[in-house]
């Protein structure tokens, strides 16, 4: 098995001086040093090789000093290679087998052990359970345990009997989802809404043995269940992020009544911008996505560990949507690939009732079209997290609200429908956004795909119809050239390319120009000539007076009648001899 490229450029990293190996460990790769003697050397890496294969697997150098930088990193390794090898299969439970690799880099001999994520949950002897976190390796609590042995086995705990029949199940909560099942649009589904409960519940799925509902059924409609927390979500508003509560609801099962009651609560509390496009229509944007916030409420609600017992929490703000849901992400998710590693839940039986009700995507749907909604609204990409890898792990998701970048939401409403549907045009034009080009190695990691996938893209909104980006004259006949903006769209961006600033002097003298030849300026004037929006505009306006510059010359204090002329220190022409 070939070394992975990414560690080899990070062995080049350390050598030049540039990063420390401390600084490169990350899910998947670690550093490490010979110990003492080779039985010593040989139960540190068993110890790591547990903690990856419990993750989603990665690489094991031995022979770096993950502290130090340049040629002294390199402390070398001496253990023989398939010494090492047989001694994590002696070391682990279940016996573990992994790959081995010598190499020689920059003068040292070093080992790079790579590890498959495990089929199972695996040991050291000792009875030692770790997982990867991060950079960091923690051991796993019972609950913790628990999880990932159901998830490595298939086994689903939504799906085991709860003990209770299915005349337990709300009444309310049965009229609700009668009325979801009306609402998805399927005749199939629409006509399972008139059927009698017990066979609407056995059709959804939610019953062992005919009359027991299942642990995904006490949950989704019965009061109280006794396998959650009595409160499954919690509910707060602040019209500041640091400031008090105004508003705070707390609700227990069922939960498909309090995941639309939540919905409705978030939406109540949302402002609207209405947006003008080229096309002479009117967009309207919400603080936060409907869409996204569905999913990311939906996706807390789903797939968090309902067996920890903890709520999941919504915290409001205008400022930001917080979600925090119990436990981490199901395993083989991180952050770092929940775009492209597609849609697993914890527990199939609850996600599958929630699908067939049509409150949470079919399967790799979801994510992305949270991200794709954020950005379409003008917006940055929501920010997921998984934090407490040594104590009570939780997943949270947190959206940017505010007031929306508005040339960013009329560029994405007017680009064809296939780039506004696509989530990595879209990823790629925020970045350009913010940086004056890219590569693929670039972008790869904030489409979350390889190389070569990446660059398929990148070309693709070279010559597909939206016609976004152009590669760099100097660059054009390389494998993997730089890409920039077409000039249309940096036109049509204007002030949201931050690398596109205005020039002070050339605002002042040619507002300047403007009052000398006309009298007076007003705010659709000053977006008319520097293609500006209507609070841009206001924004140079209120500079410009501040400085004297210009003074207020109408009655109207207010709108669009407002005109300003010259001001105590306008720039009068000096007369030549």
């Amino acid at each position: 098995m070939p070394v992975d490229p990414r560690v080899l450029d990070a062995l080049d990293a350390i050598h030049a001086g540039r990063r420390s190996g401390a600084s490169l460990e990350d899910e998947t790769l670690d550093f490490k040093t010979e110990k003492g003697n080779d039985k010593e050397t040989a139960q540190d890496l068993a110890e790591a090789a547990v903690c990856f294969a419990n993750a989603s697997g990665g690489t094991i150098v031995l022979g770096v000093r993950d502290r130090a930088t340049g040629p002294d990193a390199f402390a070398g390794a001496t253990i023989g290679r398939d010494l090492l090898r047989s001694k994590v299969h002696e070391l682990t439970e279940p016996a573990m087998v992994v790959d081995v690799q010598e190499l020689t880099a920059h003068g040292s001999r070093l080992l790079a052990v790579t590890v498959p994520a495990g089929l199972d949950v695996y040991a050291t002897r000792k009875g030692l359970v770790l997982r990867r976190w991060n950079d960091q390796c923690f051991p796993l609590s019972p609950t913790g345990v628990s999880r990932l042995d159901d998830e490595r086995r298939g086994t689903d705990w939504s799906a085991g009997g709860s003990g209770r029949p299915v005349q337990d199940a709300d009444p309310d909560a049965l009229h609700r989802v009668r009325q979801l099942l009306r609402q998805t649009g399927d005749e199939t589904r629409a006509r399972l809404a008139s059927a009698p409960d017990q066979d609407l519940v056995t059709a959804l799925r939610l019953t062992v043995d005919g009359d027991e509902l299942t642990r995904a059924g006490e949950i989704l409609l019965c009061r109280n269940a006794g396998v959650t927390a009595s409160d499954v979500l919690v509910y707060q508003y602040r019209p500041t992020p640091g400031g008090e509560a105004t508003a705070s609801r707390r609700w227990g099962t069922p939960l498909v009544t309090a995941f639309a009651e939540a919905l409705e609560a978030i939406t109540a509390r949302s402002e609207i911008t209405p947006v003008n496009t080229g096309r002479g229509q009117v967009i309207q944007i919400a603080d936060f996505p409907l869409v996204a916030v569905r999913e990311a409420v939906a996706n807390a609600l789903l797939h968090g560990d309902h067996r920890e017992r903890r709520p999941v929490h919504v915290e409001h703000s205008p400022s930001a949507l917080q979600v925090r849901s119990p436990g981490p992400l199901v395993t083989g998710i991180t952050p770092a690939n929940i775009l492209t590693a597609g849609s697993k839940a914890r527990f199939p039986s609850l996600a599958g009732s929630f699908r067939q009700l049509g409150l949470a995507e079919e399967l790799g749907q979801g994510v992305d079209r949270m991200y794709r909604e954020m950005v379409r609204s003008g917006r940055q990409t929501p920010d997921v997290a998984v934090n407490g890898g040594g104590g009570d792990p939780e997943t949270t998701v947190t959206l940017r609200g505010g007031p929306p970048n508005a040339r960013i939401a009329r560029f994405v409403s007017e680009l064809p429908d296939a780039e506004q549907n696509d989530t990595d045009a879209l990823l790629i034009l925020l970045l350009l956004c913010e940086k004056r080009s890219v590569t693929a190695r670039d972008v790869a990691p904030v489409v979350q795909r390889d190389l070569t996938a990446t660059e398929d893209v990148l070309r693709r909104l070279v010559n597909g119809p939206a016609e976004l980006l152009e590669a760099t004259a100097g660059t054009r006949a390389r494998r993997h050239p730089n890409y920039r903006l077409r000039g249309h769209a940096l036109s049509v961006l204007g002030a949201a390319v931050k690398y596109h600033r205005r020039n002070p002097d050339d605002t002042d003298g040619k507002v300047v120009d403007h009052v000398r030849e006309y009298e007076s300026i007003n705010n659709a004037t000053i977006q008319r000539i520097f293609d500006v929006d209507v609070y841009q505009a206001r924004n140079i306006l209120q500079d410009l007076v501040g400085r004297e510059i210009l003074t207020r010359t109408s009655s109207q204090s207010r709108g669009r009648a407002v005109k300003y002329g010259r001001g105590a220190k306008f720039p009068e022409k000096t007369r030549r001899r």
